[in-house]
């Protein structure tokens, strides 16, 4: 999951997701949203398959691009799981996805 985390800490990766949620494109289709090389699309589009964010599928002459959302799903559900609101959320007395104990600070005192 650390690598979709730093895939989705750059903004311009986070604008391709957005386009490729609307429909699947080609690099020179996303590339057309953006004021930078295609080299460096193509260096953003690798990071987000490597990520797991992103998968590509060779069409003739082209490669479309499309989102994976099963990635996406984990970190959702990690984010709700810290909420307390996602399914599966660890009680505070339960040992994290760490091994280490969970917290409630507010409820404690602090160590």
């Amino acid at each position: 999951m650390n690598e979709s985390f730093k895939a989705l800490a750059d903004p311009t990766r986070r604008q391709i997701i957005r386009l490729l949620r609307e429909k699947d494109r080609t690099a020179g289709e996303i590339a057309d949203y953006f004021q930078m090389s295609k080299p460096s699309i193509s260096h953003h589009l690798s990071a987000l398959k490597h990520a797991g964010l992103v998968q590509d599928e060779r069409k003739g002459q082209f490669i479309i691009y499309s989102l994976d959302t099963t990635v996406l799903e984990e970190v959702l559900g990690w984010f709700l799981e810290l909420t307390g609101t996602g399914k599966g959320s660890a009680p505070d007395h339960l040992p994290a996805e760490d091994g280490k104990r969970q917290h409630n600070h507010s409820n404690s005192e602090v160590e």
